[in-house]
């Protein structure tokens, strides 16, 4: 059925993003996965190229679809397609060599699976030198040395989502009467643009008599995920924290620590609500979760994407109105920090969750039930 937003410019739309983000349930949904076709005749499309393979990008994928539908994607002769990376460099390199010899793809957004990796943003020069419009969505590239390889990134300020976990981290230990001790980070590479922001983020704000132990990457290989929280738990049996940095990092944390009996001696703190995460919360496992806005993003690169290849540049100068001035070519989408339950020591007036909405697990649970979601 046609959108009665179909009607209206992006520019015009762009005010309704925000409520694109409680609408997660109103638009059809494509199949992620591998689309390699020329679409429909005459059709345009704009791909969207994942790190991995997570839930974390099926809410993503959500507000893409979402997107497509509030702008009527069908009647513009235009579709968007999500595409999995298989949770390596060289599979994203491949796939943009792929995209670049597809003459109906008009856009695409990466979330860059390693910020340094420079053949990753020779490849995406590449494509806009071929006339197909890149962004980053999620994962940057290297701000300092690679930034001309795209003119806009949408996702969340990773550094103030550390920062944001850092806190929460410091109040938890000094609630176990705790002031210094040893704590690890995880994730899937510690050279990503995402990764780093949060574990400095993180590093900044817990506080200087805590120390950090180890930075630990798994390559996205959730078997290695779990043994790298075995050996620290093995080498550095003092550790008063264990940090998840992606998604799948948390219910591998929750999970090891349970089955070595670590509870009591170990504060977690993650990112993303999985819903394995989520249960494990809910039984106690997991005592803080500073969550991204995936389909928000998704919402945001449809529009960025359409206004590029529409050379609309009131939506553009909208959506990016400081873009002639330091990081003006960024745009942050929300952040929540998830608590257990009532009486939290984060609840209190002793944490600062700004800039991230504070929210007990039962209110976020019945916010995902109410939009179709299960993950964010």
């Amino acid at each position: 059925m046609k959108s009665r937003f179909a009607h209206l410019k992006p520019a015009a739309w762009l005010a309704l993003l925000g409520l694109a983000f409680i609408a997660s349930g109103c638009g059809p949904q494509e199949e992620a996965g591998t689309d390699t076709g020329a679409g429909g005749s005459g059709t345009k499309r704009f791909i969207f190229l994942t790190n991995g393979d997570d839930p974390f990008w099926d809410a993503c994928n959500a507000g893409l679809q979402e997107g497509a539908e509030q702008f009527d994607f069908a009647s513009r002769g235009l579709s968007v397609v999500m595409e999995k990376n298989n949770g390596t460099a060289q599979g994203q390199i491949e796939k943009l060599r792929q995209f670049g010899s597809q003459p109906d793809i008009a856009g695409v957004a990466i979330s860059v699976i390693q910020a340094d990796n420079t053949a990753i943003a020779d490849e995406m020069r590449n494509l806009a030198g071929k006339g197909v419009h890149v962004i980053t969505v999620d994962g940057d590239v290297n701000r300092d040395t690679l930034r001309d390889a795209r003119p806009y990134y949408i996702g969340t300020d990773n550094v103030v989502a550390g920062q944001v976990l850092g806190r929460a981290a410091a109040v938890l230990l000094a609630e176990r009467g705790l002031q210094e001790g040893g704590y690890v980070q995880f994730a899937g590479f510690t050279d990503n643009d995402n990764a780093r922001a949060r574990m400095n983020g993180f590093q900044e704000t817990v506080g200087e008599s805590f120390s950090q132990v180890d930075r630990m990457s798994d390559a996205m290989d959730l078997s290695k995920a779990r043994d790298n929280v075995r050996a620290s738990l093995v080498n550095h049996p003092n550790l008063v924290a264990l940090v998840g940095i992606w998604a799948y990092n948390a219910p591998a944390i929750a999970e090891v620590v349970e089955e070595r009996g670590a509870r009591d001696q170990t504060t977690i703190v993650t990112f993303d609500a999985q819903a394995a995460a989520i249960e494990h919360m809910a039984n106690g496992r997991i005592d803080a979760m500073v969550v991204q806005n995936p389909f928000d993003m998704g919402v945001k690169a449809v529009a960025l994407l359409l206004a590029m290849h529409e050379d609309d540049q009131a939506t553009i100068d909208a959506m990016f109105p400081n873009k002639d001035e330091p990081d003006g070519d960024i745009l942050t989408t929300g952040l929540r920090i998830i608590i257990p339950e009532e009486g939290s020591p984060l609840e209190s007036d002793t944490f600062d969750s700004s800039p991230a909405e504070r929210m007990t697990l039962p209110a976020f649970r019945e916010w995902l039930a109410t939009y179709g979601l299960t993950s964010s």
